[in-house]
C-alpha cells in the first residue's frame, strides 16, 4: 500500500462546538459558583436558596458533560474527503 492512498484523518480538536459551549458553561459555572459562595446577596428573592451557587454547579456539571463527549467522541475530519468534495465543486463552478 503506497504512502498517498492511506487516508489522511484528524480530528476538529478546539474546534469542535462541544468543546466551544463546554468551555463557555464551565467558565459561566465558575463565576456564578464564585458568585453564590463569595457575595453576600439577600436570598429572600429566591425563596431562601442560593440561585447563583445552583446555577453555578448545573453550568459547571453541563459544562464538564459536553467537553467529556467531544474527548471521547471527536469528530474526524478526513482531508481526502474534503479534497474530493472541493474537486467536485470546481467542476460544478467551471462548466
Amino acid at each position: 500500500m503506497s504512502k498517498n492512498s492511506t487516508p489522511r484523518r484528524h480530528t476538529a480538536g478546539v474546534f469542535d462546538i462541544r468543546t466551544m459551549i463546554g468551555l463557555l458553561m464551565g467558565l459561566y459555572g465558575l463565576l456564578l459558583t464564585g458568585m453564590g459562595l463569595f457575595s453576600h446577596v439577600p436570598l429572600d428573592k429566591t425563596g431562601g436558596i442560593n440561585a447563583n451557587l445552583w446555577a453555578g454547579i448545573a453550568l459547571l456539571g453541563v459544562g464538564a458533560v459536553f467537553l467529556t463527549w467531544a474527548r471521547l467522541r471527536p469528530v474526524v475530519v478526513d482531508e481526502s474527503r474534503l479534497e474530493q468534495d472541493r474537486r467536485e465543486e470546481q467542476r460544478q463552478d467551471h462548466p
